[in-house]
């Protein structure tokens, strides 16, 4: 996580800005006290809003724990993929 003030951020924002893109890095600009932006990739912030679709309902959540608990007991079986 990368932190700068406002008046950084303008001095240097290309800089800034490739940080967040190239290394998934969060980037918080301080407003003042308890004030800020928070800047994320556009890949990050895709993943977080699908992760957010994927638990938004019980069933998805449900599934999404099975899976997981049966990758955990090893109760998992894998395919070959057939390339086209």
């Amino acid at each position: 996580m990368i932190a700068a003030s406002i008046s950084d951020f303008r001095k240097d924002i290309k800089s800034y800005l490739d940080r967040v893109t190239n290394n998934f890095e969060t980037l918080i600009i301080n407003r003042g006290k308890d004030n800020g932006v928070v800047v994320i990739s556009l890949e990050e912030y895709n993943s977080l809003n699908a992760t957010q679709h994927e638990l938004s309902s019980k069933s998805n959540e449900q599934r999404l724990d099975s899976a997981i608990e049966k990758l955990k007991s090893g109760a998992m079986f894998s395919k070959e993929l057939i390339e086209k």
